[in-house]
């Protein structure tokens, strides 16, 4: 029998933050009155709740006595995730990545199933490099530094070892704008799609396409779906281009998110048409653009 996996720091924390956040709002309490009835400063408790630092366990203790949890199996439960989170991955990325971000590094790096829809731009686990550099130069924020945009760079690339865990699935449907929208030019888009062409004949890596002629989506923007094999609620995280991400554990919205993500399935094509369309874009990057669903013109 295989050796059960080790949980994630990064997961307990993110569970245990996002547990502890439901459990104030259960008890109606604001951050200011928990801070002052546990004698901590303000900034304390929203670092915790916000993931950026981890808490002890006689300070997690008082709070859950304060929140009133006192049944001995749930107390037990939460106290190992404290236990569990104290050693975080990508720790070293903080000054450049949003919290959200982290969060979603984490999930990413655990999870046994991923699916994400992406409208925009393709996704960071199947990045070229060079098409990485041109995302990066274009979103990231005219504050960073060339030393810390080739770190963000870095940080994408070591993400992309998640493509080499046996243990994992991952799933992607990609809108046809993602194939057509030359980023970075034709060469380096070019690149890009014979990358996505030898990552989609992985068995346990599904690229799909979903074409312009399906229509109109009912989906407003990206969104990625996590599960995990430790326990662990799945996660929806909804990208947000004007903000932070929305990160949601409950299961009314993972259901949700998990029809909407089979119905663009459905709707997409995949298996062994996507590596052949994906290396005739790219054989044909420099001419018109033709809808892969017909031949191309001489």
């Amino acid at each position: 029998m295989a050796a059960p996996r080790k949980r994630s720091p990064a997961i307990q924390r993110l569970q245990l933050r996002i547990e502890l956040r439901q459990a104030r709002n259960r008890c109606a309490m604001t951050q200011r009155q928990v801070a002052k009835a546990m004698e901590w400063s303000p900034s304390k408790l929203l670092r915790i709740e916000a993931g950026e630092v981890g808490i002890s366990i006689n300070d997690l203790r008082l709070l859950l006595r304060l929140y009133s949890i006192s049944d001995e199996s749930e107390v037990e439960r939460l106290l190992e995730l404290a236990r569990g989170s104290r050693k975080m991955p990508f720790v070293e990325y903080r000054d450049i990545y949003a919290q959200h971000f982290l969060d979603f590094l984490a999930m990413e790096s655990s999870a046994f199933v991923t699916r994400s829809f992406q409208p925009l731009a393709v996704p960071g686990l199947l990045q070229t490099k060079e098409y990485a550099a041109e995302i990066i130069r274009v979103y990231s924020a005219d504050g960073f530094s060339e030393q810390q945009r080739e770190r963000m760079l870095e940080g994408r690339m070591l993400r992309q070892e998640t493509l080499e865990r046996d243990d994992a699935e991952v799933y992607f449907v990609l809108d046809e704008a993602v194939l057509r929208r030359q980023v970075g030019g034709p060469g380096v888009m070019r690149a890009q799609l014979r990358r996505l062409a030898e990552l989609a004949a992985h068995p346990r890596r599904q690229i799909m396409i979903l074409p312009f002629s399906c229509g109109l989506l009912a989906s407003q923007g990206p969104f990625t779906l996590f599960e995990f094999d430790e326990g662990l609620r799945p996660f929806v995280y909804l990208e947000n281009l004007q903000g932070p991400a929305s990160v949601s554990t409950e299961e009314e919205e993972f259901v949700k998110y998990l029809a909407l993500f089979w119905e663009l399935e459905e709707r997409s094509i995949k298996g062994d048409r996507v590596p052949s369309i994906l290396l005739r874009i790219a054989e044909h990057i420099d001419h018109e653009p033709h809808d892969f669903r017909m031949p191309p013109q001489d």
